[in-house]
């Protein structure tokens, strides 16, 4: 089984762990390339010129549909940020249209915000993603299942 982890690049230290946390339960688990990349420059997401050098140079955002594409399962990590909890961002929206598109598995680590909190919050219901309540167990659970 192939997950691929997404989720805003603010959250790339946990992306690092909840790639070895399930690969040692025996899953095939990508996540962005740059993950690293971000951990050691955490302002890079928010630096637009440097952040669109390192993007458009890198190809990021074709690698990671990608590896979307190749994946069984995907996994949004949507922690807390910007004041909104279950926190999606418009390139993991992206992200988490194409792996709907391919009729992938698709799971959120925490519930999303309702519909009058924020406006993409009717597009992710209307996806059926399964939340996980922030338990790797459940998605282990489900993908063994």
């Amino acid at each position: 089984m192939k997950i691929m982890i997404i989720g805003s690049m603010a959250f790339s230290k946990e992306m690092l762990s909840a790639k070895e946390e399930l690969t040692d339960k025996g899953f095939t688990v990508w996540i962005p390339d740059d993950a690293q990349v971000h951990v050691d420059n955490p302002d890079l997401a928010d630096d637009f010129k440097e952040n669109f050098k390192h993007a458009t140079e890198t190809d990021i955002m074709w690698k990671c549909f990608d590896k979307v594409a190749k994946s069984d399962a995907v996994l949004a990590l949507n922690y807390p940020k910007n004041n909104t909890e279950g926190y999606i961002g418009t390139s993991t929206r992206m992200e988490i249209a194409l792996a709907y598109y391919f009729k992938k598995h698709l799971f959120l680590l925490n519930n999303f915000p309702s519909e009058e909190e924020c406006r993409w919050a009717h597009e992710i219901k209307i996806m059926n993603p399964t939340v996980l309540d922030g338990s790797f167990e459940k998605l282990v659970s489900l993908l063994n299942s």
